[in-house]
């Protein structure tokens, strides 16, 4: 099923170098071709491109690292139209879901076509300017607005299918999806969705009223918003922790749902839920002792 693989990781790092290493090997004993990017200076058995034309060439990309690694793999995954398997390397992890001690399990699970597939919503985001070229993005945890080189609160307006909804004043707002509901917009106080859930979350970010609360939307809505006048206020657009560039009061911002996606491979054992006990330490007492697991 899958012939030609690619590793992706930051092999700068010790800890991500090691089962890179490791990888490579199971998988030219299992007589698979490893493709790796031609600055990755690491020494294995591997067919050496150059990054961006990975996704071209391979039928899988396995990423070694945390949400960073899995964030910059996935846009070449999507760019090729290929699944990705992520091997968890990183602290607080929720898209690498396969630890380095299941690593050789796992791997070779997916190997033998045991795994479940997991379509992930993208967001696309555009930013118009009526004196420039427009800017676009896609994004697989959110998009943002946020204040640039500022102390100051920011004035915006929200619309939805055109339709307006709110005047919002405070530090910005998170539009994400249910990938991102456990990133940025977890720490804002958004809600987890469930990754299989076709919705978006939008955010405020320490809104200047207690009233204005997130919202959850189908993720075929249309969110258009504006950014209002105020004196020494400058914002920018964040797409997954990059920047598109800043927004005025005379431009636009249109975020809506990509028709392409992201596909994610997962072994057997795969548990949402699992990993949210796991990272959040859900059914654990501080107090005292761990709490019992249903049907103990």
């Amino acid at each position: 099923m899958f012939k030609k693989v690619a590793i992706l990781g930051r092999h700068e790092d010790p800890r991500v170098a090691e089962p890179i290493t490791t990888l490579a090997q199971y998988l030219v004993q299992a007589g698979i071709e490893v493709l790796a990017a031609e600055d990755m200076s690491l020494d294995f058995e591997a067919r050496r491109l150059p990054e961006e034309e990975l996704s071209e060439t391979a039928d899988l990309i396995i990423a070694i690292g945390g949400d960073g690694a899995m964030l910059y793999a996935g846009q070449l995954a999507r760019r090729g139209d290929i699944p990705l398997l992520g091997i968890n390397r990183g602290r607080l992890g929720f898209l690498a879901d396969v630890t380095p001690e299941e690593m050789l399990d796992s791997v070779g699970h997916v190997l033998a076509g045991e795994f479940t597939t997991d379509k992930r919503l993208i967001l696309e985001a555009r930013l118009e300017r009526p004196d420039a070229d427009d800017s676009t993005a896609l994004a697989l945890n959110d998009v943002v607005l946020q204040r640039r080189e500022t102390g100051r609160m920011l004035d915006f307006v929200t619309r939805m299918d055109g339709r307006y909804v709110n005047t919002h004043a405070g530090d910005g707002l998170v539009i994400a999806t249910p990938t991102g509901s456990t990133a940025y917009s977890l720490s804002c106080g958004g809600p987890i969705i469930e990754p299989r859930l076709d919705a978006v979350v939008v955010v405020p970010v320490a809104p200047h009223t207690l009233s204005d609360r997130p919202i959850v939307l189908p993720a075929d809505i249309g969110i258009e918003l504006r950014l209002l006048e105020r004196e020494n206020t400058r914002a920018e657009i964040m797409a997954d922790g990059h920047s598109m560039g800043e927004i005025r009061p005379q431009d636009k911002l249109l975020v809506f749902a990509s028709e392409t996606r992201l596909t994610l491979l997962h072994p057997p054992g795969y548990d949402f839920f699992g990993i949210l006990r796991s990272k959040l330490h859900w059914g654990h007492d501080s107090r005292k002792r761990d709490l019992p697991a249903e049907g103990s």
